[in-house]
């Protein structure tokens, strides 16, 4: 099966001479992780992520998103798609532009969620998600400041973590959607600046509830299911409420990648 069969036309984009402030508004209007971007004869440079828009603080600048541009795989509707999981993978991407050729031009966007709902796991793939969650985790309680969460999220590169109780039970999660959402983020940013983390609104504010949690001998499949069903990028693993530990949607597509030869 090719690219072309589950891309996305159409999508979203900002030019290298937008100013950053515009794709910021772009990306957080449409909770988007990553957006492709093109030069003036719409030829993809490379794609812009949400990580790059939070280092601008300012709402006003003048910064274009020319050298905010990080290079991606060159990935066509022809490309196989267990091969275009491995670029993605390799170049710790989610979402990666899909180019006509070596024109470059934007036909199409590919994510790791597109992947997922159309591979299964190998004959050689681990048989259980404790085989592969991730358990040196950070975790948050109800009570912490978004702020101190959101430091968290840029300095680790975190999409979402998990929240917990004093007791380490499970109870939520919040995520950089979540934050950007409830209209946080602009006070996370201005408090990490100088203002008191304690005058922050707590994570109970903006978590999601409950927690979407598998024991640790659930498949590879129930996972994958989960996280398709629920739209979310990663799930918990749990047993008796207490958290085990994390699987992400990326550990889900290695997993699925072995013996493939890729």
């Amino acid at each position: 099966m090719t690219v072309e069969r589950i891309m996305s036309k159409n999508p979203l984009y900002v030019k290298e001479t937008d100013l950053m402030t515009h794709a910021r508004q772009v990306m957080r209007d449409h909770f988007l992780r990553g957006v492709p971007v093109v030069d003036n004869s719409m030829r993809v440079s490379g794609i812009l992520t949400d990580a790059d828009i939070l280092e601008i603080r300012d709402t006003k600048s003048n910064i274009t998103v020319k050298g905010y541009v990080r290079t991606v795989p060159m990935i066509t509707p022809e490309t196989e798609i267990l091969k275009a999981a491995r670029l993605m993978l390799e170049a710790a991407h989610h979402r990666v532009p899909v180019v006509s050729g070596l024109d470059r031009q934007l036909v199409g966007i590919i994510s790791d969620v597109d992947i997922l709902a159309a591979v299964k796991p190998t004959k050689k793939s681990p048989l259980f998600i404790e085989e592969i969650m991730m358990t040196d985790m950070i975790t948050c309680y109800p009570d912490d400041s978004i702020t101190k969460v959101w430091h968290q999220m840029l300095e680790h590169d975190y999409t979402g973590i998990p929240v917990v109780s004093h007791s380490n039970e499970t109870i939520g999660m919040v995520t950089r959607r979540d934050i950007i959402k409830a209209g946080y983020a602009r006070v996370a940013e201005i408090d990490g600046r100088g203002a008191k983390t304690g005058e922050a609104p707590k994570v109970e504010k903006v978590m999601s509830t409950p927690m979407y949690t598998l024991p640790p001998e659930a498949s590879l499949k129930e996972a994958i299911d989960k996280i398709l069903q629920y739209d979310i990028g990663r799930i918990a693993v749990a047993s008796n409420e207490k958290l085990l530990g994390i699987v992400s949607r990326s550990a889900l597509l290695s997993a699925c990648l072995i013996g493939t030869g890729l």
